[in-house]
């Protein structure tokens, strides 16, 4: 096959780009997503200006987070990642907030009742029972999830045809935080278009969002890279579909 040298320019800028922390600033101008309706930063920022003792976990580093308003007087969030960690801490300082390093499988590292609020944006994990642990009773879980098949037409341009999965997240956000003893107030999903404009911009998603093609690597996926890189020189961005769920819940006294 005849190098191709806009591909291989391509993909030497993305094998460069640091992808610590979850700011995708570099994103702009090469790929674009739509917003859930809801206005995750919003709605959190809102529901920390009535807490007091709020906790974040899997902040990443801390940049959504960082961007409230009003901090409640105790301010903590979780983060498994050291180079995160690293980044979440320097975010948080100036709130006076506190970032803790901590497995996303293992139990929270917090005595039961001691958050009125628990958030997370984007979670690899829910810990379900463990929430409904360290919330007082009446405290409130709100969290921005990725539903089921997020991003499929990638993952499958990539890896071919996977079983397609059964519901969307909602039906299993629910029983699962039932179980817990949680009551749901506000459980919905939302489909958002996402294009991405060349593959180095791919790739770099790739390699920061890595639960999209878990063995991802480019030496890997080359042949199949090269043909993406091919479609989007032909036809345009590639179109693929962001799946969100909004959950929020509270601690029943």
């Amino acid at each position: 096959m005849p190098v191709d040298p806009l591909f291989e320019r391509l993909l030497a800028e993305a094998e460069s780009v640091p992808v610590d922390g979850w700011d995708f600033s570099w994103f702009a101008g090469r790929a674009s997503e739509q917003r859930p309706s809801w206005g995750y930063a919003e709605l959190m920022g809102r529901r920390m200006a009535a807490a007091t003792a709020a906790l974040d976990l899997q902040t990443g580093g801390g940049e959504v987070l960082a961007g409230i308003r009003s901090v409640p007087p105790t301010l903590c969030a979780t983060e498994s990642w050291p180079p995160n960690v690293r980044i979440a801490r320097r975010n948080l300082a100036p709130l006076g907030g506190s970032v803790v390093q901590a497995a996303d499988h293992d139990p929270l590292p917090f005595r039961s009742g001691t958050f009125d609020l628990v958030v997370s944006r984007h979670p690899t994990t829910v810990l379900w029972h463990e929430i409904a642990r360290v919330l007082r009773p009446g405290g409130r879980y709100l969290s921005q999830q990725i539903g089921i098949g997020s991003n499929r037409e990638l993952y499958e341009f990539l890896m071919g045809p996977l079983p397609h999965p059964a519901g969307d997240g909602t039906e299993r956000a629910l029983r699962e935080l039932t179980a817990a003893g949680l009551v749901a107030e506000d459980v919905r999903h939302e489909s958002l278009e996402v294009r991405f404009d060349d593959i180095a911009v791919v790739v770099v998603f790739l390699r920061k969002v890595i639960w999209t093609v878990p063995d991802f690597s480019v030496q890997r996926y080359r042949a199949r890279l090269a043909d993406l890189h091919q479609q989007i020189q032909r036809a345009g961005p590639f179109v693929s579909h962001s799946q969100r769920v909004l959950v929020e819940a509270f601690k029943p006294h």
